[in-house]
């Protein structure tokens, strides 16, 4: 996805040209689905949040304005799709009774790296409930990774607040993440 092509189709769009959005949505998909994918283990999972994503961006476009790159807002709209998607799937499956909730994953059936992605979301709900401030930032960064001053741009405070949040954050989600001793 190349950065200036991309940015010029999104001013387009927010603009209303349509055929300019189109070519939008078909220049980031991959991307997008890339980053899906680094949330979700199960690549159908990530394909339905990508779709989600592309659905998002096609109907808030024009409220893009500019303030901040389009990559910057494309990511917290995949980011946030992302987290959607597995709280969904995870509601789905409790409301399942012959299906196991999604609370755990199955080690005999999760790759360590699937369950370390799960077990993250788990712990990034856990943090938006306690302190719903520091999940933006931490994603920003740490999912998305986007500097510092493009975070603080776009959340509309200093880099320094930022910095402190996405401290406070990753210590939270270490005792989050720790087993159990």
């Amino acid at each position: 996805m190349r950065d200036d092509h991309t940015e010029a189709l999104a001013r387009r769009a927010a603009a209303g040209d349509a055929m300019a959005l189109n070519d939008l949505l078909t220049a980031i998909r991959p991307a997008v689905l890339r980053r899906c994918a680094r949330l979700l283990p199960c690549f159908q999972d990530a394909e339905e949040a990508c779709q989600d994503a592309l659905l998002q961006v096609a109907r808030a476009i024009g409220r893009f304005e500019g303030r901040s790159r389009f990559t910057t807002w494309l990511y917290v709209v995949v980011a946030n799709s992302a987290r959607q998607t597995y709280r969904s799937l995870k509601r789905r499956a409790a409301e399942q009774h012959d299906l196991p909730p999604l609370d755990r994953p199955d080690p005999r059936t999760t790759s360590v790296i699937a369950g370390s992605r799960l077990d993250f979301l788990d712990a990034l709900e856990r943090l938006e409930t306690r302190r719903p401030d520091l999940v933006a930032p931490l994603v920003l960064r740490d999912v998305c990774q986007l500097d510092y001053a493009e975070i603080a741009g776009h959340l509309g405070i200093p880099a320094g607040t930022v910095k402190s949040r996405i401290h406070q954050a990753r210590a939270d989600l270490r005792e989050y993440l720790s087993p159990a001793l």
